[in-house]
């Protein structure tokens, strides 16, 4: 079935795409086992490398093309696009040399008895990416299962497929084998399809919670491997003696760089009392002087959200909301699906915009009084998946990262995911993790191998 892209921020035609049914999945599964059942099987280690080296090759080789389809793809301001086009490339490169990294073990083990292990690739991976990083989220997701041995079915997001298509053409251009890499751009009821699918051995997927849960449902009978990276709710943490000239301005562009539509997004922002209202005012005007616009602009810094649904979502947490709008807050007129960088004052603990997820360029501000409460406060929801902490007294900083449930403490950077730094969530954020040659294990199994290594010994039962 053929479906029509529009660029968000325009509303304007973009491309049509088929999207997958499935027998399409059908097909697809069948080309990823066929491979790695054979042309794939019989690669080495080193060609693996060098196979990845030149896919992120080709990758920076086309940037400008890739940026400019994503940019128009997603409504990203493509400063920000190009950022991540750059992480793709590096991801691809650095899981290309950590498979040197992948070997087994021997030991002996008295007697006549030696152990050996293998690593061997899991198998046929089925790999969802949502639609807010289409081409970094596939390469946090491609390159280790490629490194690990493995074939991938990748499904993206039904609005965002165009950079995945392309980069399953660019493995086939250099020299990937056929099967190893497909792309089924569909939508969430074939994507159930293609997670129960009895030639799929494991699940990998980036995206809402809720979803999470229903693919480790799916995924119980039979019972496949899953990995998760979901939702969150990361608190920003400003005490009273951080540089705030730094952190302020860090502050807003964690929340707004990818118009808060980011898993790790530091939505909450937490400042000591006695900083409190010079934070807000500091923020308040930062906000308001954020750039809105033409995503192919260069002196863009926010783009659009992703669809006009999306932002009228984002602005009902904002209607409903019991804080201080100190700036934004409202649709602005004119085509496209642009929501202005929201500040929100003194909300309730409780209330949604304090506890879920907004997906948005909107940060709700809440005052502390000591270092116990702002720990509490940041550890106050069902996420856990990235925070910050801004302190000029350093032992404080390692000692609210010890205390914070989340899978990645920033310290004085506002920054979050970086090739070999693993990434991923506690709570309900999800589980495994990404990025780190962690991930390797996600795509592996260990097979242990037992060798009689002298003469026959007598018989176990005697006979």
């Amino acid at each position: 079935m053929a479906t029509q892209l529009h660029e968000p921020a325009t509303g304007e035609p973009l491309a049509e795409v088929e999207l997958a049914d499935e027998a399409a999945v059908d097909e697809a599964v069948v080309a990823a086992r066929t491979a790695l059942e054979g042309d794939w099987r019989k690669v080495s280690p080193n060609e693996r490398s060098r196979l990845l080296h030149a896919l992120a090759d080709a990758l920076a080789a086309n940037r400008k093309e890739l940026a400019e389809l994503e940019a128009r793809n997603v409504g990203k301001a493509i400063s920000s696009v190009k950022a991540e086009l750059a992480q793709a490339v590096e991801n691809f490169r650095f899981y290309a040399s950590g498979i040197a990294s992948i070997a087994g073990r021997t030991s002996p083990l008295g007697g006549s008895l030696l152990f050996y292990s293998l690593r061997e690739p899991v198998g046929v991976c089925a790999q969802i990416v949502p639609w807010n990083y289409p081409l970094m989220l596939a390469s946090w997701k491609v390159a280790p299962a490629l490194a690990a041995g493995c074939t991938v079915v990748l499904k993206p997001d039904p609005l965002t497929p165009l950079t995945a298509l392309r980069l399953a053409e660019l493995a086939t251009e250099v020299g990937i084998p056929p099967g190893v890499v497909n792309v089924v751009p569909a939508d969430a009821a074939v994507g159930s399809y293609l997670v129960r699918h009895p030639g799929v051995d494991k699940v990998a997927f980036t995206g809402s919670t809720r979803t999470g849960g229903e693919i480790m449902r799916l995924c119980s009978d039979p019972i496949k491997r899953v990995s998760l990276e979901l939702g969150g709710k990361s608190p920003n943490i400003v005490f009273a003696n951080a540089d705030l000239a730094d952190a302020v301005p860090s502050s807003a562009w964690a929340i707004f760089y990818a118009a808060g539509q980011s898993c790790e997004a530091r939505s909450r922002l937490l400042v000591e009392e006695s900083v409190y209202d010079e934070v807000v005012a500091q923020l308040t005007e930062l906000a308001a002087r954020v750039k809105v616009g033409d995503p192919l602009d260069a002196e863009t810094q926010m783009g659009s959200l992703i669809s006009a649904a999306h932002r009228d979502r984002v602005h009902g947490f904002v209607a409903e909301t019991d804080g201080e709008v100190t700036t934004g807050g409202a649709i602005p007129d004119g085509a496209g699906a642009f929501y202005p960088p929201t500040v929100v004052a003194r909300p309730g603990s409780a209330s949604r915009a304090m506890q879920e997820e907004i997906f948005g360029p909107v940060v709700v501000v809440t005052p502390f009084a000591d270092e116990d409460e702002a720990v509490r406060l940041a550890n106050d929801v069902r996420y856990g998946l990235m925070a910050t902490v801004w302190t000029g007294d350093p032992a404080r900083g390692h000692r609210v990262a010890s205390r914070i449930k989340s899978g990645t403490v920033g310290i004085n950077t506002p920054y979050s995911a970086f090739p070999g730094v693993p990434f991923g969530g506690y709570k309900q954020s999800g589980f495994g993790r990404e990025l780190g040659l962690e991930t390797l294990d996600l795509y592996l199994e260990t097979k242990s191998v037992l060798v009689r290594t002298g003469a026959r010994g007598s018989n176990p039962f005697g006979l």
